[in-house]
């Protein structure tokens, strides 16, 4: 008899353990969900240039009740380094936000010098734009995100102009062989979240700033200082800019924190809505776990905000 109680009591103890790794935590049941409500359609072809073929995937939901707002993912490495795969991670915030996603590649620096990185992504804009209706995509809530030079990237693709001439290679040809203009496809960016961006360019191929990768970027190109120049975001600040989120840390040693501080600076005297959140001692990335959740409240906040976050039916949390 005793020996039954002994087994019986050993049987509910690994029942108990049993049942107790059988159940999935918050966390892991938010991720199976998003697992089975997302697909993605992978090396999607946006743009040849220089025999190039630059790519993007798109990460959507498989059944959206209505158009899905979107974020277009770009990522660092200095223009001369780092793929599309590394930002992977970054965009599982927005996915469980209710946000579809591009990821964007573009031509690094071994590829094609300055301006070509700036060119790809705002064809990359185009694209989105090009391709709404097959996606679900809700072209009234566009947000670009990146960070380092995919911050500055995702700058300039919300504020360089038309007139500044980047996008002349991202006119395109439909199905029956007409032609449209840059001008036909690109949609309004709704807001912007710049993660540790580069906003002046020239400061980092000259001065105390300078740094390689930047000036490897510009190579031996004859008018790199009115190109740096031309490529700055802080170059385009005016009234009418979308909203802008600069999140940076005030020890970074890689892009100087200065360069936050101009441009939150020269969008307040232009009337243009920005934040700009500092992380105290922060580097250039490599955040604390408090930091980044912190970090992503504020991206939240500040997306309801402009009014740029998916409505809470669309939003994705479970």
């Amino acid at each position: 008899m005793r020996t039954l109680r002994i087994v019986l009591l050993i049987v509910l103890f690994f029942s108990y353990v049993v049942i107790g790794w059988a159940q999935l935590s918050e966390t892991e049941k938010a991720e199976v969900l998003l697992s089975n409500q997302f697909t993605v359609d992978a090396n999607v072809v946006y743009k040849i240039a220089n025999n190039y073929e630059a790519k993007l995937d798109v990460y959507y939901p498989r059944k959206p009740k209505g158009p899905v707002p979107v974020v277009m993912m770009i990522h660092g490495g200095g223009w001369v380094a780092g793929t599309k795969e590394q930002s992977v991670v970054y965009l599982l915030p927005y996915m469980q936000m209710g946000f579809a996603v591009v990821n964007v590649e573009y031509r690094l620096g071994k590829v094609s010098l300055a301006p070509a990185a700036v060119e790809d992504c705002l064809c990359a804009l185009h694209w989105i734009g090009r391709n709404a209706k097959k996606y679900n995509f809700d072209l009234n809530k566009v947000v670009v995100t990146g960070g380092s030079a995919g911050g500055h990237l995702a700058l300039t693709t919300a504020m360089i102009p038309a007139s500044a001439g980047f996008e002349n290679e991202c006119a395109y040809e439909d199905d029956e062989g007409w032609t449209g203009t840059f001008r036909d496809s690109r949609p309004k960016v709704a807001a912007v979240v710049n993660w540790l961006g580069i906003t002046d360019v020239w400061d980092m191929i000259q001065g105390p700033h300078m740094h390689g990768y930047a000036v490897s970027w510009l190579g031996g190109l004859p008018n790199r200082e009115d190109l740096a120049k031309k490529v700055s975001p802080i170059t385009y600040v005016r009234p009418g800019l979308p909203p802008i989120l600069t999140l940076h840390g005030d020890a970074d040693k890689l892009v100087p924190y200065s360069q936050a501080v101009r441009l939150h600076e020269a969008l307040t005297k232009a009337g243009v809505r920005n934040q700009l959140y500092t992380i105290p001692g922060g580097g250039h990335g490599n955040f604390t776990d408090e930091e980044e959740l912190k970090a992503y409240e504020t991206i939240r906040a500040f997306l309801t905000s402009v009014g740029a976050m998916p409505e809470a039916k669309e939003a994705g949390a479970h």
